[in-house]
């Protein structure tokens, strides 16, 4: 999930096409783009089949849609490595899992265009510049905190996406949300950009947005001054953008500090208080099924402290599997 505005898209129709190399069939259909600007945009993760980011060297079995987002001149400087700081959960051969601070832009886009995650692993792990946006796989908001995967090799990347596509990839949320929630529920509404803003989101008709649901329950209950608050524990069954902050305003119950949404800004929490605490998938290495948690960071706790609610003993309460439908 991304906080970058939407783009018009170009989609090309690969029929007959079977083993061409994706660089090559592209550029062979926009004569205004050269080669090298063409292979920057894969880089940036700017050309798609299926929502999956795809290496400039795929062969095409003939069958695709290619799906094209034009990228501006600014673009052209963004893959390179800078020196941005990366918090390593776990590495290994395949994949690594990282710990994104609040406040840090995950992938390059308008407005930013260096100091992204994406620039931090390049320069961490310049190997990482062989594949579509150095092997992220998924996207954080740039102030939600919190886990997300990176693959390390092409298949591990094939692999990945192809579980985030099938929803089986396990994600699950903390997040504080003004007022008193239920004790859970399941919200299923389709996600489009918001007509009347570019930078927000909005639930749909099923015809105009893409399919999202989002599981959700209450697992502590406080107060802040007069306000009530709930810690709630969100999992996703699809990745739209902005899904879990779009979900609980549309249910009343906007996330603390989410003003974009109109949630409140309560005791000085001035991000959305939304963080990704557990993520669950398939080793790409050999299927078995692993699982990471980063502890929900110093200011949320901090929030949570505020409304009387101890963070800890909420989380504990948890249950180990990931057992809603979309997580088995």
């Amino acid at each position: 999930m991304s906080d970058a505005p939407a783009t018009a898209v170009i989609e090309l129709d690969a029929t007959g096409a079977t083993g061409e190399r994706l660089d090559r069939f592209v550029v062979a259909r926009l004569p205004g783009v050269s080669r090298t600007r063409l292979q920057r945009w894969i880089a940036l993760g700017a050309v798609r089949c299926d929502d999956r980011v795809l290496p400039a060297r795929t062969r095409l079995r003939g069958i695709e849609t290619i799906v094209v987002e034009p990228q501006p001149r600014e673009a052209d400087s963004a893959f390179g490595p800078e020196p941005v700081p990366i918090d390593v959960v776990h590495e290994d051969e395949q994949l690594m899992v990282l710990c994104k601070p609040a406040g840090l832009v995950v992938h390059p886009a308008a407005g930013n265009w260096h100091g992204t995650l994406m620039n931090g692993l390049l320069f961490h792990r310049p190997e990482l510049a062989a594949l579509p946006r150095a092997g992220i796989v998924h996207r954080l908001d740039r102030d939600t905190s919190g886990l997300l995967v990176v693959a390390r090799t092409e298949s591990a990347l094939a692999s990945l996406a192809a579980q985030l596509a099938d929803r089986s990839m396990g994600r699950r949320y903390l997040a504080l949300a003004d007022g008193r929630c239920p004790e859970h529920g399941c919200i299923d509404g389709a996600i489009a950009r918001d007509e009347a803003s570019r930078v927000r989101m909005a639930v749909v008709s099923a015809g105009r947005g893409r399919a999202a649901r989002t599981w959700f329950r209450t697992l502590a209950r406080g107060a802040i001054g007069a306000r009530e608050v709930s810690l709630i524990e969100c999992r996703l069954e699809s990745g739209r953008t902005h899904q879990i902050r779009v979900h609980m305003r549309s249910i009343g119950h906007p996330l603390v500090g989410d003003t974009l949404y109109g949630g409140p800004v309560l005791a000085g929490c001035t991000r959305q208080a939304l963080h990704a605490w557990q993520l669950q998938l398939r080793h790409p290495a050999d299927r078995r099924l692993v699982r990471w948690s980063a502890p929900m960071p110093s200011d949320l706790v901090k929030l949570c402290t505020a409304a009387g609610i101890d963070a800890a003993a909420a989380q504990s309460t948890v249950a180990a599997p990931f057992d809603h439908p979309g997580e088995r």
